[in-house]
């Protein structure tokens, strides 16, 4: 990894540090209060035990590390889409970064880096809410943050591939509603994919979400093991495989 892009990675996160507070209720705030309402609001009209198919829970422990995970997704999908095309287009400081020794390619790292470290520290604040609350019962629970930070990569390198080969943002609703929105849904967040029609189950085991709903619950469960590594081992393949297509896309648009 260069130089450069710990440059780039250090300019977002200086951006980020004076524009926390915008960002916060979509980080963190907003799961809190969907922690609340569904874990302990709804939670408290649910059987006790209710939870997966294979390990009992209550419904405050199941949720929980859902919430964890699908607000990485959450919160990174709509700057990899309208922030990229901000970037490039409207207001164009990518350009101005590709103007000094930056390459395009170090500044889609940093993008995909600070979605990462932002991811990261998020997480870190929810966990120790959701703790508070009562919805973390292993000392596995830090590992949920990793969860966290890959989904968040995978979320940003994938979808800031997409955005910066697009001259607008016709395309990004929809992305949104029939894409990020339906898995924050249907991935294992509120309920077990296995409660879904069998048709459908096999498309919900192929949502980057699920997976990382997986390993969050797996952590803060106490229920590590071998397909934890495996669900691990599916995000990082995604980021790898979605990460030279995004270079290749910056640099077609940002190179001069």
């Amino acid at each position: 990894m260069t130089q450069s892009v710990w440059r780039a990675l250090e300019r977002e996160l200086l951006v980020f540090v004076r524009t926390w507070r915008g960002s916060a209720f979509t980080a963190v705030v907003q799961p809190v209060l969907f922690l609340l309402a569904m874990g302990i609001g709804l939670g408290g009209l649910i059987d006790d035990g209710a939870g997966s198919a294979s390990v009992r829970l209550d419904y405050l422990d199941f949720v929980a590390p859902g919430l964890l995970a699908a607000s990485a997704l959450l919160a990174v999908a709509g700057e990899a889409l309208w922030g990229v095309m901000g970037g490039v287009k409207w207001m164009g400081q990518f350009k101005g970064m590709v103007a000094t020794p930056m390459t395009p390619g170090d500044v889609y790292g940093g993008l995909v880096l600070s979605a990462g470290v932002r991811a990261g520290a998020a997480a870190i604040a929810f966990l120790v809410v959701a703790a508070v609350l009562g919805g973390v019962s292993s000392l596995w629970a830090p590992l949920a943050i990793v969860a966290a930070v890959l989904l968040a990569i995978v979320t940003m390198s994938a979808l800031s591939a997409y955005a910066v080969r697009k001259e607008d943002d016709r395309t990004f609703p929809l992305i949104m509603r029939l894409g990020v929105i339906p898995m924050f849904l249907f991935s294992g967040t509120f309920f077990p994919v296995e409660q879904l029609p069998e048709v459908v189950q096999p498309i919900a085991v192929l949502s980057p979400l699920w997976h990382g709903v997986e390993v969050a619950r797996d952590a803060t469960t106490g229920t590590v093991d071998g397909w934890t590594l495996l669900h691990v081992g599916v995000l990082v393949a995604i980021a790898a495989a979605a990460l030279p297509f995004g270079v290749r896309g910056f640099e077609r648009r940002l190179t001069p």
